[in-house]
């Protein structure tokens, strides 16, 4: 698969992780790499039967201070190759595997704990709504169904 290609299934996976996050992120870049390096693998102990799909790398936002700012983007590199063939090519499975490592690097990015990560992720595999999606919906259809001169 080319990297536009790739590119492309990033853009429709970013269309099916939860709304909240993509309203909350500010200053965060996706990067796309064929692989992750030996020495990063090394680094964190990612042994040859393990896989790694992406990584989030950055200051959390729970860590940030008051003096925070003026910085490079935080940046979530996803690893095309590996997830390719631990999808064994197949497109629909690619935007999967590509959704579930966003929710879980972005869930790096705000600070969460690996158990609200996982819950996350675990109702992304249910196509379960998230809750706050799913009030967001209904304000907006309730909005929507008011009369024009009716206050909101």
């Amino acid at each position: 698969m080319t990297r536009e290609e790739f590119r492309a299934l990033v853009e429709e996976a970013i269309d099916t992780i939860p709304r909240k996050f993509a309203r909350e992120v500010r200053n965060l870049v996706i990067v796309i790499e064929d692989e992750p390096p030996d020495d990063l693998l090394d680094q964190m102990d990612i042994g040859p039967d393990d896989v790694l799909l992406g990584l989030y790398q950055g200051t959390p936002l729970n860590e940030r201070g008051w003096g925070y700012g003026n910085q490079l983007p935080d940046r979530i590199t996803l690893f095309q190759n590996t997830i390719e063939e631990d999808c064994d090519d197949d497109e629909d499975e690619i935007v999967v595997a590509i959704g579930e490592t966003l929710i879980h690097e972005l869930g790096h990015y705000f600070g969460m704990s690996e158990d609200e990560i996982m819950e996350i992720e675990e109702r992304y595999w249910r196509g379960d709504p998230d809750p706050e999606d799913a009030n967001d919906e209904e304000r907006r259809t309730n909005n929507e169904s008011k009369k024009p001169d009716e206050p909101a």
